[in-house]
């Protein structure tokens, strides 16, 4: 896999990074699909709930009798038969998350960068260190970095400082988050990808770690 180059928050090229060959497979458009679709079932409320004829508001006695009125029989005015009555089959609270392979998950991840990578939206920085934790100064090193519209900044844990996290998170179009929670949905959802060295190294040894051992041993006896 070829190199990238690393810059620093000016822009000016301060060395490269070797990328893997995790990241030199096709971009698998089904996976990408399935991740964001998980992505947002998890976010879903599932508040949602309709009043059965066991809720709604009304007396439960016989209105009629049953025989000899010459009307139709009803037995309660919460039937579902009648309007103001209960819903039947109504949808009622509930979660809409659902299990969602890890393996499927990194396979995505790889996927969303190898995209970005592809696109030529993807930025390695030598780190996000700046004198102040203004946004005035994220602004300008988002500027020279061409990330004008949307970004994502990723950040191992180790490294996240007060300053960066002070100086981006007023800047509108802009999130950070942590190398060991990017998701392929904040990929697909900003425009570009900023990671420190640090940041893609944590996430790339993640990644080649989650590789199949048949897959490993197919490239062994290739």
């Amino acid at each position: 896999m070829a190199n990238i180059n690393v810059v620093n928050l000016t822009g000016a090229k301060v060395g490269e990074f070797e990328l893997d060959e995790v990241f030199a497979g096709e971009v698998n458009e089904a996976l990408l699909w399935e991740a964001v679709k998980h992505y947002r079932a998890s976010l879903r409320q599932g508040t949602h709930a309709t009043k059965n004829r066991k809720l709604v508001s009304g007396a439960g006695k016989k209105l009629w009798k049953q025989k000899g009125t010459g009307r139709a029989r009803v037995g309660s005015i919460r039937t579902p038969l009648w309007r103001g009555g209960g819903t039947v089959h109504g949808p009622q609270p509930r979660s809409y998350e659902y299990a969602f392979p890890r393996k499927k998950l990194m396979g995505a991840l790889r996927s969303a960068i190898a995209s970005k990578i592809a696109d030529g939206k993807f930025t390695v920085v030598e780190n996000f260190d700046v004198s102040e934790g203004k946004t005035k100064l994220y602004r300008t090193a988002l500027n020279k970095l061409e990330a004008k519209k949307t970004a994502l900044l990723v950040e191992t844990s180790q490294q996240l400082s007060e300053k960066l996290y002070l100086g981006s998170r007023n800047l509108q179009g802009v999130e950070l988050v942590l190398s060991s929670e990017v998701h392929p949905y904040d990929l697909l959802k900003y425009e570009h990808a900023i990671f420190s060295k640090a940041a893609i190294e944590a996430l790339q040894e993640t990644l080649k770690k989650s590789v199949s051992k048949r897959k490993h041993a197919e490239k062994e006896a290739a």
